[in-house]
């Protein structure tokens, strides 16, 4: 009893380092602690006499069941697009604490999480493993069945996605940059005055959705009066939206807990946004280029 009960303290001070993997692997809260409970399980029934290293024997186990449940959850949506063609969140859908993770994902980040979600699993783990959590890549090699050379290759890759290249000038990157970032305060606030200042008067808003089709619901919507009202509708949902780069060029990823719903392509002249197209088909989402903006 005394033995299992000073590997239950020295697994509680780990804890908090298991749920960052896991939580930047996930990017779901109710899920992250899953995997610490399940690498928990893993260890209460191991002989911890073999093992030298305790954090990084920890760190390895959960970044291997992270592995496994981001291949299950691809499974889950590549069958969930085959069957129903539209858009499906999948992942875990179980409650939690709102406030909680919205706090949790802003200390990632938000964009962060949205990006790391359109990589592979093998490559999301190199890049969370090596580049946030400063885990050697001989130790990362054998998690990916590859060679530590290949598995920084992998590491390369995913960080050339994150990051990303803007194609605009370095000038007008900052300017639509400032445009987006006000678009989305004065939507947060519900700011009808704001968000007309932000919009072009001839602003035209496109839905590229396949329910628009299917239901016959208006496919565009015109003028910035109209187009404010909407969004002062739905301040709410303006809290979910980041700015990003979307194939190079400044737009905006609504995403739920760090779970891509849809992206705002957004076109801006003069300081205003003249076109804004709402993608959430999951094939055109899996088109899009997203990264991170710079800080």
């Amino acid at each position: 009893m005394e033995i299992h009960a000073f590997l239950a303290q020295q697994f509680e001070a780990e804890r908090p380092r298991l749920r960052a993997v896991a939580y930047r692997m996930l990017g779901s809260l109710a899920e992250a602690e899953d995997a610490v409970q399940e690498v928990w399980l893993h260890l209460s029934r191991c002989d911890t006499s073999t093992i030298s290293n305790l954090g990084g024997w920890l760190t390895t186990v959960v970044a291997r069941v992270c592995l496994n449940m981001l291949h299950a959850r691809k499974s889950r949506r590549e069958e969930s697009l085959e069957a129903s063609g539209s858009f499906t969140v999948t992942g875990d859908e179980r409650e939690s604490d709102p406030e909680q993770e919205m706090e949790l994902a802003d200390s990632v980040g938000l964009a962060l999480l949205v990006v790391l979600d359109t990589l592979a699993p093998a490559e999301r783990l190199a890049f969370v493993l090596h580049d946030i959590f400063a885990v050697p890549f001989d130790e990362i090699a054998p998690l990916v069945a590859r060679s530590p050379t290949a598995t920084r290759q992998l590491a390369s890759r995913a960080r050339r996605r994150v990051r990303g290249r803007a194609t605009m000038q370095e000038a007008d990157l900052a300017a639509s940059r400032e445009v987006v970032e006000a678009f989305l305060t004065a939507a947060r606030e519900g700011s009808f005055d704001a968000l007309l200042t932000v919009f072009d008067p001839d602003v035209v808003v496109r839905l590229d959705d396949p329910l628009v089709v299917h239901t016959g619901l208006p496919g565009e919507i015109h003028g910035a009066a109209v187009v404010a009202k909407q969004v002062v509708g739905r301040a709410q949902a303006f809290w979910a939206c980041r700015a990003v780069l979307v194939d190079g060029s400044v737009g905006v990823v609504v995403a739920r807990h760090g779970r891509l719903l849809a992206v705002l392509d957004l076109l801006i002249r003069g300081g205003k946004i003249t076109a804004m197209t709402a993608i959430s088909d999951p094939v055109r989402l899996r088109q899009l280029h997203l990264a991170v903006l710079d800080d």
